[in-house]
This record gives C-alpha cells, structure tokens and sequence, in this order.
C-alpha cells in the first residue's frame, strides 16, 4: 500500500474552527491542547510538512490558570534590540498586563520554528473575555470536538 500525503487544497478544505474556554485552565495544558489542534495532529491524514490543523479561537485568556509560584518565580525575558535592552518581566506581570501574550507565547513554543510554524500560528485566535468576531465560523467548543 502507498502512503498518502495531504496537498495544500486538502488541507482548506478539512479545517474546522474550535472555540477554547481557558477559564480555570492550566497555561500549559492548554497550550499542548491547542497546539496538538493548530498542527491538525488529531487528524488522521496528518502530514508533518503541510499545515493541514484547524483554526483555534480562545477566549477568556486573562482568567488562565498557572500551577505552584509560577506567577512570582516565572521570568519572561526579552531583547528589545538596543544596547542594554534586556528586558524581563514576571508571569504574573504579564498576566495582568498582556493576558493574550503568555498563552501565545506559550502556544507558539509548542510549535516548530520556521515559515511552517509561522503559518500555523497565524490560525491561533486570543481574546480576552467571553466575545470574539469569529461567530460567523460557527467555532465547535473543544468538549465537542475530538478528544485532544
């Protein structure tokens, strides 16, 4: 028998959109949850060289749960491109400030590097509070969809 890869027109058109509630989830559950959709690893004509995952709609990011004394213990740092521009900041900082940055963040390191990750990542929808603009996709809510 042959083994079958996905073309990129296979690809659009078996993408689906997933709605993810992160109130009271572990960050980084959630991030393997949603990276295993972004990538379209629960699919079973996955091929590892397309970009054949669903987009990902989350909201509710500033109410995401971290474990233990993450939020004190945990640094984000960053390089601001200046002389001297080191910069670094707590969990619990950005998770104040930036809600939607530490889930991206944490997404996209679950993510290969490269153009292909880039394009995967541009499906990952974040926002803060209940709404999002997506309602017309008709999102499926992730205990609706496949087990992940």
């Amino acid at each position: 028998m042959k083994t079958s890869f996905q073309t990129k027109e296979e690809a659009n058109k078996s993408r689906r959109w997933v709605h993810v509630d992160a109130t009271d989830k572990t960050l980084g559950r959630l991030a393997a949850q949603v990276a295993h959709l972004l990538r379209g690893k629960h699919k079973p004509d996955y091929t590892p060289h397309a970009d054949s995952g669903d987009f990902v709609v989350i909201t509710n990011a500033e109410k995401v749960r971290l474990t233990g004394n993450k939020l004190e213990t945990k640094k984000y740092i960053w390089h601001t491109g200046y002389m001297g521009g080191i910069k670094e900041k707590s969990a619990g900082d950005m998770l104040k400030e930036h809600p939607t940055r530490l889930i991206k963040t944490a997404v996209e390191g679950m993510i290969p590097a490269g153009a292909l990750g880039r394009d995967i990542c541009s499906k990952l929808k974040i926002y803060v509070g209940p709404e999002h603009p997506h309602k017309a996709q008709n999102p499926e809510n992730l205990t609706d969809s496949v087990a992940v």
